[in-house]
């Protein structure tokens, strides 16, 4: 009785601190340390079962949960869809949707080019608050929970971090970086970890809005980096990707393509011992997370934006040619492909035996089983 109530405590541990389960894909990564991987069951040949046209580009990541799937546009519009493809309500913002929606605690937190970040209900789509930064707002909002107080982390191109009272919208802190913050914020361990377009890997205690420590890593960073014992993992515009040990404040190790100097904008996807990304050059790279030796690479056939799904034993990439492609994690060798045939520039959401994956044709894609 006593190994059940621990392994009960674990699940529910993990499950708090992931905001992940089988049925749920709450931000554009699926946890809060940005991991970018999950354990759920899903088929080695997926069908496409719906797809739903909004009513202008899609550049953002879907999210699920409650048997529901938000996305933005860059109509302006919050849409939100049921897992048949069927619209259940949409919210008209006032300026175009880049940045991925988060849905925590039967709200809907998402930002815009006006630099608003807002709360909706998630049950209808109703206005909750509205909180203004002062500039656009590419990245995702984040969270992080101390006691009964749940505080949201997002970044601007005002060169803040904020943090927001998530039940009233309120400002409790910003930390100002040197130049836009375009990417999330990882929340691990009371600290938001982000890479900014200032080239410093920034460590901030959420709980003061305090800098813990800013880690010289590169010239600009454009997307997320995952977070895992203290490691963080980060690709930059120089086409280098790094592990940094955010407690030393040194990178461990890093690589780069010496003949083919591209920029890293996607954010990896971490798990066990391999740590998958990809360039503008067109490859999927999986390294050795520990060594940093490049264990394999996919040529997908054009560049790759959008963050890579480690899925257990797979790897679900896209590109900007539309491609689709789900991988082998031990040597990337290709087990399914998909021709969307329109830009994909963030990554899929990913449920148990359901994928939703959006492109800038406008529409949403759902494949599964």
């Amino acid at each position: 009785m006593r190994i059940l109530y621990l392994i009960l405590f674990v699940l529910i541990v993990f499950k708090g601190a992931n905001g992940q389960n089988s049925t749920s894909w709450n931000n554009f990564r699926g946890s809060q340390d940005l991991l970018g991987t999950t354990n759920v069951n899903f088929p080695e040949k997926p069908k496409k079962l719906w797809n739903f046209k909004v009513g202008d580009n899609i550049k953002s990541a879907a999210v699920i949960s409650e048997g529901k799937v938000v996305i933005g546009a860059t109509d302006g519009f919050i849409y939100c869809l049921d897992l048949k493809g069927k619209l259940v309500w949409k919210y008209k913002t006032e300026n175009s949707i880049e940045a991925p929606a988060m849905i925590l605690n039967g709200k809907v937190y998402v930002g815009n080019l006006d630099g608003n970040l807002y709360a909706l209900q998630f049950s209808d789509g109703s206005l909750i608050w509205k909180y203004k930064t002062d500039n656009q707002i590419m990245g995702s909002a984040n969270f992080w929970k101390s006691g009964s107080k749940t505080s949201l982390i997002v970044g601007s191109y005002d060169y803040n971090l904020h943090c927001v009272d998530a039940e009233t919208g309120k400002m409790r802190w910003m930390y100002e970086s040197d130049n836009f913050i375009n990417g999330a914020a990882a929340c691990f361990n009371g600290k938001a970890i982000f890479g900014g377009c200032d080239g410093f890997l920034h460590v901030i205690d959420i709980s003061t809005g305090k800098s813990e420590s800013k880690i010289n890593v590169a010239t600009y960073v454009a997307g997320s980096c995952p977070v895992s014992d203290k490691m963080a993992y980060i690709g930059d515009y120089d086409g280098k990707f790094s592990k940094v040990d955010i407690q030393a404040q040194k990178i461990v190790w890093s690589w780069e393509n010496k003949e083919v100097k591209q920029p890293f904008v996607a954010s990896a996807a971490l798990s066990g011992d391999k740590v998958v990304t990809g360039n503008r050059d067109k490859f999927v790279y999986c390294f050795d997370k520990n060594t940093g030796k490049l264990l394999w690479s996919f040529n997908s056939g054009n560049r790759v934006e959008a963050s890579p799904v480690i899925i257990k034993d797979k790897v679900m990439i896209a590109n900007m040619r539309g491609d689709l492609a789900l991988l082998k994690l031990t040597d990337g060798s290709v087990i399914w492909k998909y021709e969307i045939g329109n830009s994909i520039l963030h990554n899929p959401a990913v449920i148990e035996n359901l994928m939703v994956v959006c492109a800038l044709d406008g529409n949403v894609y759902c494949f599964g089983k």
